[in-house]
């Protein structure tokens, strides 16, 4: 294979062509020259100086420097496996052609190979997977129409609904940028003046915002979406994964006595069970409703704030997935595994939901800044069928896209002279119509606090209690003016929550002259106390 330039093979591992005295455990470096001393680098007489023309040294040294990429601005900390996806052929009773014309969904029994990626959100690469904070849930479908990523996280909603505050949310969770310390008032600063965000705070503060492992844990596309049939016409659509297994969460003590034990307990726990042949499943269930307004609804159902009824809009199986293989390289895979919301194939669709249309530009420019122009020809984001495009060049440019029976000279697209060509429709493209001017406002049926209260009813009384202490641990650092804003929200929601959280904070200790959580302070002063003195040496 020519691979689009005039040289036959790559080279790598597998090449069985040989240099003088090599076999095939010879070590040699990138350029394919054998290395005959790995141990000492060339200098001016044994004890040095270091000459400038080590190319060995000055090769291996440079690529370790360069062998982390830019860790992910958001979803640093992950872990990730292999295994299948296998359609049901039907959505809940009815054939799912009806619904859609996604090839790998129609048929029951088919098997698409997937990849997954689980992670933390706001922390950094070497965070504990103990911290309060969602989980993301990626699964990239390698299927014969290319790629699907379904990009998501374990809770089915999310702090806000216009993709324009994502930066700041994000900044605001994030340590502050003078100290480098977390700090909870940041954090309740930007919600207490984002009501939407009371939902999501209650799942979070609750134990809920920290799973027990990944193998237990619910995964959401969050996004409405939608399903395209032949015909062109659509349905509104969200996902859910629902682990075979069932759910498991941790109470901020149990999560505390796992830290203090292991900073890497989920990572370990997927990885291992799947060394032993415990393979963890997981269900998909879809949630569908008719491509229109629903003005009978209190909330818009693009409102990714929002749960949709499950009593009126059931949980309908389509597939199961089962992950049964660990990488062979963490880097290669998991790290520079990139998704993006808007990797979908024929017969699945976006939504006019405004944080989707956001994630769909941020997600993938992200992963073309942090892996490089050409991360699609890395293996295991690559998809698992022919390529051939007219993009060309960039960083890392591993191979030439080019179809067998194009012209090299051509690189662009329409063509007379053996250039690429376009496919045939396989069913009607779906047209959405619009009428409305063009405006900067929010949605009409905001409704920022009823579901809020609905779910702080459904949580069990341990549920509710732990939301409470957590809430309070984490705002009575907070600024008094915060503190009112964000009870304001919670009696909104639902007046009990609200007098809980009121209570709580007026039997606390309040003290904002700490930077963050009680606890932290609580460590920092111990650390003050604990240690044993020494000399030096």
């Amino acid at each position: 294979m020519t691979s689009g330039t005039n040289i036959e093979g790559t080279g790598g591992p597998a090449d069985q062509r040989l240099g003088t005295n090599e076999n095939e455990m010879t070590l040699t470096n990138r350029q394919g020259h054998p290395i005959a001393d790995n141990q000492n680098v060339r200098t001016v007489g044994s004890r040095g100086p270091v000459t400038l023309e080590n190319y060995h040294l000055l090769e291996k040294i440079s690529h370790f420097d360069r062998e982390k990429v830019p860790e992910r601005v958001v979803h640093a900390r992950g872990a990730g496996a292999h295994g299948y996806f296998e359609a049901y052929g039907k959505v809940g009773d009815e054939p799912i052609a009806k619904y859609t014309r996604a090839k790998l969904f129609q048929e029951a029994g088919k098997r698409t190979p997937v990849f997954v990626r689980f992670s933390t959100v706001i922390h950094g690469r070497h965070s504990p997977e103990t911290l309060r904070d969602p989980r993301g849930f990626a699964v990239k479908f390698y299927t014969e129409d290319g790629n699907w990523d379904l990009v998501g996280n374990n809770l089915k909603i999310f702090f806000i609904r216009d993709p324009l505050k994502f930066p700041d949310m994000i900044h605001a969770f994030r340590p502050d940028p003078v100290s480098e310390i977390s700090n909870p008032e940041r954090m309740f600063d930007f919600v207490s003046n984002s009501p939407e965000a009371t939902h999501m705070i209650t799942f979070v503060f609750s134990p809920w915002g920290i799973p027990a492992n990944y193998r237990e844990m619910q995964g959401s596309g969050v996004n409405t979406y939608k399903w395209v049939n032949a015909e062109g016409q659509a349905v509104l659509i969200k996902y859910h994964w629902e682990p075979k297994l069932g759910i498991r969460n941790l109470t901020q003590k149990e999560a505390e006595a796992i830290q203090a034990k292991n900073y890497s307990h989920a990572t370990q726990d997927l990885y291992e069970a799947i060394e032993r042949g415990d393979y963890p499943e997981w269900e998909l269930y879809v949630q569908m409703m008719s491509d229109d307004e629903h003005p009978e609804l209190d909330y818009d159902p693009l409102d990714p704030t929002k749960l949709w009824d499950r009593e009126q809009f059931p949980f309908l199986p389509v597939g199961k997935m089962m992950l049964n293989k660990n990488p062979e390289n963490y880097f290669a895979e998991v790290e520079q595994a990139a998704f993006g919301t808007g990797v979908l194939v024929d017969g699945l669709d976006f939504s006019d939901d405004k944080l989707l249309q956001g994630r769909t530009f941020s997600y993938s420019d992200t992963q073309r800044y942090r892996v490089g122009t050409n991360y699609l020809q890395l293996p295991i984001n690559a998809p698992k069928k022919r390529v051939a495009t007219n993009q060309r060049d960039g960083q890392m440019t591993y191979f030439v896209d080019r179809a067998p029976g194009q012209s090299p000279h051509v690189n662009y697209e329409p063509s007379s002279l053996g250039g690429l060509q376009e496919v045939t429709r396989r069913g009607k493209e779906h047209q959405p119509a619009y009428n409305a001017k063009l405006v900067r406002q929010r949605i009409e049926r905001a409704n920022d606090f009823k579901q809020a209260g609905e779910t702080y009813r459904k949580f069990e009384p341990w549920e509710r209690d732990e939301l409470i202490s957590n809430l309070v641990d984490a705002l009575k650092v907070c600024n008094p003016q915060i503190q009112q804003k964000m009870i304001e929200h919670f009696t909104l929601a639902d007046p009990e929550y609200g007098s809980r959280v009121a209570e709580g904070l007026a039997k606390a200790k309040a003290d904002p002259s700490h930077m963050g959580s009680d606890t932290a302070r609580t460590s920092m002063e111990l650390a003050e106390e604990l240690g044993q003195r020494t000399d030096g040496y």
